[in-house]
């Protein structure tokens, strides 16, 4: 049912706080491996983690081929379930209702890592789990994203139970800020000294700037923008991102500014109101939508652009964020626009690699990217600020050290 791949455990290669022995990290996450684009967040933890010693193993799942990781220091069990999105996810806590708990008495972990998704199916688990004396924790990147309707309901629904099981039976919980971890003990009562905090990262060697000066001009000269302004977004579309909002900025722009371009890099459900926008206003020369790309080329297409852009709306669910994407820009040392909320604020603060905007309004949007059209010259002095933050908290190496002390934390409280 499951197949396997990955190699070889690493010994310890760094002289950061390491541990007294071999930890053995057991993560059970529905991602589709070869289909998600968040997937790279989660192998970079676990191959941080077994970079500094620890025996990882992820049970996720495939759609298509063998999932093959680059990393010898991870392994990875793939379920070859093909890609649907609501019944993949059903087939995929069946499975783990199912076989969980005899691979779990196979690897014989000592923590014990999944996700609200699938919680309640991890049940059978978490019993094995306690009789013998495994730690167990629940890993929270988001709070539930959709509010309305039966999708929304089942969400909060999940996420609550989620949190109400991992406070009275799981040993631990990690989240993605300190802001959401506010959030939750506030909202369920959860005592502080139970959640622990990993951020998001980014890898400084991938994401660096001076190893794709060639490459992104080259890639730059083939997309046609040699002579253009552009504003980069890449990730997924939906309709709380700031994403219309944006596109219609760029209608304010285009008559004053004909050569700033909208450079959009993903897929997702509104991309054909996207399009339509652009055909309806005639911005076919002032927005345009690639589609997505592997992780490994994202680097590429962030160096060929001038500015970057995280719109995300005041709403609670982004609040208390750690968006990935903003890492990544300022890794490649970009200038970002990006509304003021509290998640954006505590990664930039008052620096001035961030250009903050009141409100996703398109005046407010196309207010930021004039200002910073105006002062192009500056802003590759100004990106360079944003590597520094990056290198001084949000490498991966440093995230892992962070998650890793929480587990020893647990160890300790328990044994």
């Amino acid at each position: 049912m499951f197949s396997e791949s990955g190699g070889a455990v690493t010994t310890v290669r760094r002289k950061q706080p390491n541990i007294s022995k071999k930890r053995k990290i057991l993560w059970v996450c529905p991602t589709v491996l070869d289909v998600d684009l968040y997937k790279s967040s989660l192998l970079d933890i676990l191959k941080h983690l077994g970079d500094r010693g620890n025996d990882t193993c992820l049970i996720a799942m495939r759609s298509r081929n063998l999932f093959q990781t680059k990393s010898s220091s991870v392994r990875v069990i793939s379920a070859p379930l093909r890609y649907m999105p609501l019944v993949s996810q059903i087939m995929f806590a069946v499975m783990i209702f199912c076989f969980l708990p005899v691979y779990i008495v196979i690897f014989k972990p000592d923590f014990i890592v999944t996700v609200p998704d699938i919680s309640i199916p991890f049940f059978p688990g978490l019993l094995i789990s306690k009789f013998m004396k495994l730690k167990v924790i629940l890993d929270v990147r988001s709070i539930p994203v959709e509010t309305v309707g039966f999708q929304g309901f089942f969400q909060r629904f999940r996420f609550s139970t989620s949190i109400k099981m991992a406070k009275k039976l799981f040993d631990g919980v990690t989240i993605i800020t300190y802001l959401m971890k506010k959030d939750i003990c506030n909202t369920f009562d959860v005592e502080p000294d139970k959640i622990g905090v990993w951020t998001s990262g980014v890898s400084d060697r991938l994401f660096n700037p001076e190893n794709l000066i060639a490459k992104s001009a080259k890639l730059r000269k083939k997309l046609g923008l040699t002579r253009k302004f552009v504003v980069f977004y890449h990730g997924v579309f939906t309709a709380t991102r700031g994403l219309i909002e944006t596109v219609k900025a760029t209608r304010i722009l285009k008559r004053k500014y004909s050569k700033v371009v909208f450079f959009l890099l993903g897929n997702g459900p509104i991309v054909s109101e996207l399009k339509a926008l652009i055909q309806s206003e005639g911005l076919q020369d002032n927005v345009i939508i690639h589609n997505q790309v592997e992780q490994l080329e994202v680097p590429k297409f962030i160096g060929m652009c001038d500015l970057c852009i995280v719109p995300l709306p005041d709403h609670p669910y982004w609040r208390s964020q750690s968006p990935l994407k903003l890492l990544e820009y300022l890794a490649m040392e970009k200038v970002v626009i990006l509304t003021d909320i509290p998640a954006h604020r505590s990664i930039i603060g008052e620096a001035k690699c961030g250009l903050y905007i009141s409100s996703i309004k398109p005046i407010e949007i196309a207010k930021a990217i004039e200002y910073a059209y105006i002062n192009k010259e500056s802003l590759e002095e100004w990106g360079k600020i944003g590597r520094k933050i990056i290198k001084e908290k949000y490498t991966w190496e440093k995230v892992a050290v962070d998650l890793e002390n929480y587990l020893l934390s647990i160890n300790k409280k328990v044994d």
